[in-house]
């Protein structure tokens, strides 16, 4: 690819100048600051209607809104980002109801206007958290079509640029798109022209290129070669072009929740928070788990018993499979599955092997196995073959969210990074599940689960739950 660039003098004297803002910037703002007043309408005409007093449909939307912006729900940084979106709306939801008694103690003294703006907290966040997670939708669905998305630009050596890439193709839709790259090693050039993506040039370069093409953000991953003083210069050159300057962590696959910056002596350092995995912290976790799990073992009771009836009508043998696997802290249990193979699956595994999917790792994966049933191939589609293992969540060898249960025989093979996995109990539903499951490499499917060990949290849970829908509907990786 051939660009023209321009070597026109930057004036420092006049300032910054405007940040080139993202397409949908401020659109997507002002469409929440709407939604976010509609929202305060209808909680209050809710509360209306159940108190009758008007006083609070006059004072909540300009309350909530205040809020809202109080704890920076329309800031640039947060647009967009979902988890950290809803996080900011529960916290206003949790102020509302202190503002208001703070207000009635020092101003008002009106008990019916606090009763009723302490109520309205609940249908506030109630209504609010979809109506955001509606707008967050439209919006992805905007960047998948490629619409409103900023240009990026990627500099860094060669290799961690490959992996940046790979994660972003694989993280769905989102508000970067990688316009081109300037390489430390240009050398390597060729491994990046391999993906489809143009080399502009080196580290040197980038003036040229940012003034050249219309770039809204620099991306630098880290390189030997850009030591401070580099880094300073590049932030300066991204300040001058009004582009938005991103540096790309040493440590990946670490949610923003466990970043703080915490200065010391002047100087800004990134505090990465320790990851939650104490039993006190996953209590709520556990508590959550086994009463989801055991109503929706009596909701489903009638469905799984005619799947467990069709399965034996099937092909001879027990309607449920049983196989040892292995839980947190390496401890052996039982799973549960309805079964999908012929009786002889495990004695036909080694004539196999040729055409295991997953050969860049430990795992087991025909696509067309031959040992399925013909009810089993629906089963392992739909993934209604993994019902059963709701009896495990129930009993507390399971999690509804974790990562994949495990084989004996594959956690004999694993490294100490990867038996890390074991630190959290296995679940029914993972970010491996929802990612591609048997279509992922071995290595993506690990460094998934790693991931969610260290960042885990309740509202991830939440989110994968939600994202699991949609990946058994599309049955992507499911054989």
């Amino acid at each position: 690819m051939t660009i023209e660039v321009t070597h026109e003098p930057i004036d420092v004297e006049r300032g910054r100048p405007e940040a080139r803002r993202r397409p949908w910037d401020c659109k997507y703002r002002t469409v929440l600051l709407v939604a976010d007043g509609l929202v305060a309408v209808v909680a209050a005409l809710l509360i209306h209607g159940a108190y009758g007093r008007w006083a609070v449909a006059l004072v909540l939307p300009p309350t909530w809104i205040a809020i809202m912006c109080a704890h920076r729900s329309y800031d640039r940084g947060a647009l967009g980002l979902g988890t950290e979106e809803y996080r900011r709306v529960l916290r206003g939801a949790v102020a509302l109801p202190a503002l208001s008694a703070a207000v009635y103690w020092l101003f008002t003294q009106d008990a019916d206007l606090l009763h009723d703006m302490i109520m309205a907290a609940v249908p506030v966040v109630g209504i609010g958290l979809p109506v955001r997670y509606a707008l967050r939708r439209r919006l992805h669905r905007r960047w998948a079509r490629g619409r409103g998305r900023s240009p990026a630009l990627l500099v860094g050596p060669a290799r961690d640029v490959l992996e940046l890439v790979g994660v972003l193709r694989r993280g769905g839709a989102q508000e970067l798109q990688v316009a081109g790259v300037c390489l430390s090693d240009p050398e390597n050039a060729a491994q990046i022209r391999g993906t489809g993506l143009p080399v502009l040039g080196g580290v040197d370069d980038l003036n040229d290129v940012v003034g050249a093409l219309s770039i809204g953000t620099v991306v630098v991953l880290p390189a030997p070669g850009l030591d401070a003083s580099v880094l300073r210069r590049m932030s300066w050159t991204a300040a001058a072009r009004g582009v938005d300057f991103l540096l790309v962590p040493m440590l990946g696959d670490i949610s923003a929740a466990r970043l703080a910056i915490r200065p010391a002596g002047g100087v800004p350092l990134i505090r990465i928070e320790a990851p939650s995995l104490s039993r006190a912290a996953r209590l709520p976790k556990e508590l959550v788990d086994r009463s989801l799990a055991a109503a929706l073992l009596l909701l489903l009771a009638v469905p799984l018993l005619v799947i467990a009836f069709v399965v034996r009508l099937d092909s001879p043998g027990p309607a449920l499979f049983r196989q040892q696997r292995v839980g947190r802290y390496g401890d052996h249990f039982t799973m549960f599955k309805f079964r999908t193979m012929r009786p002889d699956s495990e004695a036909l595994r080694a004539e196999l092997v040729h055409l295991n999917q997953n050969s860049d790792g430990l795992l087991f994966k025909v696509r067309e196995d031959p040992r399925i049933t013909r009810v089993g191939s629906f089963l392992r589609r739909s993934s209604l073959d993994e019902l059963p293992q709701l009896l495990n969540v129930v009993r507390g060898h399971m999690s509804l969210v974790g990562p994949r249960p495990s084989l004996p025989a594959e956690v004999e093979e694993y490294t100490p990074d990867i038996k890390r996995r074991l630190l959290v109990k296995p679940g029914l539903t993972g970010l491996w599940q929802v990612s591609g499951r048997s279509d992922l490499p071995w290595d993506d499917a690990v460094r998934l689960d790693l991931g969610y060990v260290d960042n885990w949290s309740m509202s991830l849970d939440l989110t994968i739950l939600l994202r699991t829908g949609s990946a058994v509907v599309r049955g992507t990786g499911a054989y």
